[in-house]
């Protein structure tokens, strides 16, 4: 093995879209653990563009891009889990999957099923695990629970809505549009409420014979944190797990007190796929669900590689529905 050129998006400064560069760069030969991946397909998400903004710091020169499938193209050292020629998805850090090869720990790669494509695991597995922990372990959803999702018909968000209706939970989505009212809908959201409803919390207490949902699952951030808190039944559980609006302001904890006593968690997808094992798990949980037809993936966008930044226009202009993936 030698060490290779390969095209790959760039960034040498925070800012838009505008500071993505597609440049040749040297991949090196795998290390001990590692494996070398030729990209198929790769994901694009949200976080991508925190990256890009500086909201999550990163050294220049920077790589972006935390999800990809591909074919292993060469192992380095003690390489037990994926072999040469394996189809494998990843989703992990540092980000550099806006690329043609990149190296990566084998431990972090999980062997694509036979009956899902390249395309629909590198659109899936990111958004999909997040799911996951969001239903299954941010606050576990049982049958007959009412939860309030934003951005419902989003990568994320087509995805939680079908799995939990799949576990019998009442779903109310959040949209920005009737185009994505009638996805969210499609994708099993027994209610919607338009993002810009004066009275989120009013219409939450309607749907719910004023009792609240059991947990909210809030992408937005910074503008909807406190709406969030207001729909909640007493007890609930506020799930903030993005940022599209901003990083949530800080905020005294007798806001949850005087809100009966309500619960706030902040996770995070790689503290519960930190091993091997909690990786596969979570992967199986979810390929399993894809193969018994409970959530379809939608891959509605692809770019060129070289085109990422206008797949980062599309997406911030909320101009995006389900996934979207970049083709080296």
């Amino acid at each position: 093995m030698t060490d290779m050129k390969a095209n790959a998006i760039r960034i040498h400064e925070y800012g838009g879209p505008e500071v993505l560069t597609y440049e040749e760069v040297n991949v090196a030969d795998p290390a001990a653990g590692e494996v070398r991946i030729r990209h198929t397909a790769i994901g694009l998400n949200f976080i991508d563009t925190y990256h890009r903004s500086g909201l999550y710091p990163m050294v220049f020169p920077a790589g972006l891009g935390t999800e990809a499938a591909g074919v292993v193209d060469a192992v380095g050292s003690g390489v037990t889990e994926v072999r040469t020629g394996d189809r494998v998805v990843y989703t992990g850090l540092p980000p550099d999957s806006y690329s043609e090869f990149r190296n990566f720990p084998a431990s972090k790669c999980v062997v694509i099923p036979h009956g899902v494509t390249d395309e629909q695991a590198a659109a899936v597995f990111l958004k999909g695990l997040t799911a996951w922990y969001l239903l299954r372990r941010s606050y576990p959803v049982k049958k007959g629970d009412t939860i309030l999702l934003y951005a419902a018909a989003g990568g994320v968000g087509s995805l939680a809505s079908q799995w939990a209706k799949h576990l019998g939970v009442t779903v109310i989505g959040i949209v920005s549009t009737g185009k994505k009212a009638a996805l969210a809908r499609e994708n099993g959201c027994d209610h919607i409420i338009m993002a810009d409803h004066e009275d989120i919390p009013g219409a939450v207490r309607e749907l719910t014979g004023g009792e609240g949902v059991a947990a909210v699952y809030d992408s937005i951030g910074k503008d909807t944190f406190m709406t969030s808190l207001d729909c909640l039944r007493p007890h609930g559980v506020m799930v903030t797990f993005g940022n599209a609006s901003g990083p949530v302001d800080p905020f005294a904890p007798a806001e949850l007190a005087k809100r009966h006593s309500l619960y706030v968690t902040r996770p995070v997808l790689f503290d519960f796929i930190a091993t091997h094992k909690d990786l596969t798990t979570a992967a199986d949980e979810l390929f399993e669900v894809m193969s018994g037809g409970v959530v379809n993936v939608s891959v509605n966008q692809r770019y060129a590689l070289k085109d990422a930044s206008q797949a980062h226009i599309d997406l911030e202009a909320r101009k995006t529905t389900g996934s979207t993936v970049l083709v080296p």
